[in-house]
């Protein structure tokens, strides 16, 4: 599958300002300085489409991005699909009041639970450290909910290999003890592009489907 637009729609401050659900969506949340928003810019290959900083909190809003991918048939020929991908506020550490924590978790769990058109979330997870409970936490309350998901582990270029692998099996031994079935999962380096053609092909949206 390949990028071949993506374009800022708009931001909603509840899910019932969302746009309207008449294409597939993918959303992408993570704790607060996952590295959620240079993730989204490298899969889309727009440097600036989600908005990146040095401060955990940045993204208040559910932000909407329309994308147009594309993928070949057997003789060639491109066949086009949109789709929305999502870019939803962090989870966890914030500069901001305990009232304005609850409201964001509030415009998470409604947006998760009564979006209709939500294909899947990926979790981002930070592969520089061991197993954290408040990611542990949601994964394991997105089960009890029943909602698709996949975990992406993100900054694998600042890791040495192997720290990355003993951070990222040691976090798929802790869901052992809770998940029959671990959920889908990739190691992913905005810088070096690393695992960008594995979560679009998980994304995969069926040529022509709009």
């Amino acid at each position: 599958m390949e990028i071949l637009s993506a374009t800022y729609v708009k931001s909603s401050a509840a899910y019932t300002q969302c746009p309207k659900a008449d294409r597939p969506e993918y959303a992408f949340i993570g704790r607060s300085n996952v590295g959620k928003s240079s993730l989204i810019n490298m899969l889309c290959h727009k440097k600036a489409l989600a908005k990146t900083s040095a401060a955990p909190g940045k993204t208040q809003l559910i932000n909407h991005f329309e994308i147009v991918s594309g993928t070949r048939d057997k003789a060639g020929k491109m066949k086009q699909s949109s789709w929305y991908l999502v870019d939803l506020p962090g989870y966890g550490y914030a500069k901001v009041s305990q009232k304005q924590r609850k409201s964001w978790s509030m415009m998470i769990e409604q947006y998760i639970l009564k979006r209709e058109n939500l294909v899947s979330l990926f979790v981002l997870i930070d592969s520089r450290h061991e197993p954290q409970k408040i990611d542990l936490e949601f994964v394991n309350q997105l089960g009890e909910w029943g909602i698709p998901f996949a975990l992406v582990f993100t900054k694998a270029d600042k890791n040495k290999p192997g720290a990355t692998t003993r951070n990222v099996n040691a976090v798929l031994d802790v869901l052992k003890g809770t998940w029959e079935t671990l959920p889908q999962y990739f190691v992913t380096s905005a810088i070096d592009r690393l695992g960008r053609d594995e979560v679009l092909g998980y994304i995969a949206v069926p040529g022509g489907q709009q």
